[in-house]
């Protein structure tokens, strides 16, 4: 997976997140339509950027897995794959 996509940081850093699918079953092994599945909460970092404006450096790297809220970041396609942009003060856990 080679991304050319950098994040720029303003204020606060920014991260580049590439959602994990939705889930296809339920637990009990029900087929979820696709009208019904919801949007993920959890994905793989993809790209983060240097530093902000204060020069903090971002907590998360490259890699990592992390939750995030269900409305976080900007949805985006590059070369037929979906990423999201967010700040990194919308990521609430690492896993």
């Amino acid at each position: 997976m080679s991304v050319t996509l950098k994040p720029i940081a303003g204020t606060q850093n920014r991260v580049i997140v590439q959602a994990a699918p939705a889930e296809e079953k339920t637990a009990s092994g029900i087929i979820i339509p696709d009208t019904a599945k919801e949007k993920p909460q959890r994905g793989t970092v993809i790209s983060v950027s240097e530093v902000d404006e204060k020069g903090n450096k971002p907590a998360v790297k490259v890699g990592d897995t992390v939750l995030y809220g269900k409305y976080a970041g900007t949805e985006i396609s590059v070369d037929g794959n979906d990423y999201l942009i967010m700040r990194e003060s919308d990521i609430f856990a690492t896993i």
